[in-house]
């Protein structure tokens, strides 16, 4: 069997060329910049913040209840039981991007070969497709509460539970890229020249759906941070007193008159990851864009 193939030096240096286009076009983009240094830090500060974060999540000091932020020692001040407000949000931002990492990925490698295998072959399509009507059928939250309330609260039930709640939305995408890919000429020239089904699913289709993937991801990463705190302030989430913004939001509500600022805070750190990955998202969506080159 012959395979129709490109020089793989020409190969690489188309590859690099398209990788260089899309990140001159990202530098232009104000927004993709701000976005992008938004979550580089959230994922430093993450990613340290056992050591960064100035006190133990659960040191407790009850002479200091309810101070301000501002205040001496504790920047962003205390909880109802004296807690570090600065150091419990910077471990619930880690568990956040942690879930919405693990429920993305979960998504993927059960969602990306559903939808190379529904969009390619027709006689899979329309079980793959009815499979995924009847997820769609239950909204996304509905969903996630349901399967964590199955699978039982812990930070990996909610994140697998919030990955299965996604399969439908990364299906349907992969499966139209997939038709999409599969009426060009390439795909088409590879089939008649004896290419198996399986190499062109992996050689020609999941390379060139990889763009349509990366969007989705970006785009899946906040709706899965939002579904963990919706998990956590439900209890179906982290347990305390392992730390949660979606926690500190359920524990801060009682006492939102007197202490504000230990439910405002969580809650701006929520929407702030939310709106970074989805403007990051749309950036990324843009500059991957091949009709681009023509504007």
């Amino acid at each position: 069997m012959t395979v129709l193939s490109v020089p793989i030096a020409e190969t690489a240096s188309a590859s690099i060329t398209r990788r260089t286009r899309v990140l001159r076009r990202l530098r232009r983009n104000p927004l993709a910049v701000v976005s992008f240094v938004v979550l580089a830090l959230a994922a430093g500060i993450a990613l340290l913040s056992p050591w960064l974060a100035p006190y133990s999540v659960d040191q407790t000091d009850f002479a200091r209840v309810f101070v301000p932020p501002g205040s001496a020692g504790h920047v962003l001040g205390t909880d109802d039981l004296g807690r570090d407000v600065l150091s419990r949000i910077m471990l619930g931002a880690r568990a956040s991007l942690q879930v919405g990492l693990l429920a993305v990925a979960t998504s993927l490698v059960l969602g990306v070969p559903l939808g190379l295998a529904a969009g390619y072959f027709r006689a899979w399509d329309a079980v793959i497709s009815r499979f995924t009507d009847l997820l769609l059928a239950f909204p996304f939250l509905i969903m996630a509460v349901g399967l964590a309330a199955i699978r039982g609260a812990s930070l990996g039930n909610a994140a697998v539970a919030i990955g299965i709640a996604q399969i439908p939305g990364v299906i349907r995408v992969v499966r139209s890229d997939t038709l999409r890919l599969k009426s060009l000429d390439f795909v088409a020239a590879a089939v008649v020249d004896g290419a198996s089904d399986l190499w062109v699913l992996t050689r020609h289709i999941l390379p060139n759906a990889t763009s349509v993937i990366l969007v989705q991801a970006t785009v899946a990463i906040p709706a899965a941070i939002l579904g963990e705190a919706v998990l956590s302030f439900l209890g179906l989430g982290i347990q305390p007193p392992a730390p949660s913004l979606g926690t500190m939001l359920a524990t801060a509500q009682q006492f939102a008159a007197r202490a504000p600022w230990a439910a405002v805070l969580p809650g701006v750190v929520i929407m702030g990851l939310a709106l970074a990955f989805n403007v990051f998202g749309d950036a990324l969506r843009d500059a991957l864009d091949p009709k681009g080159d023509r504007r």
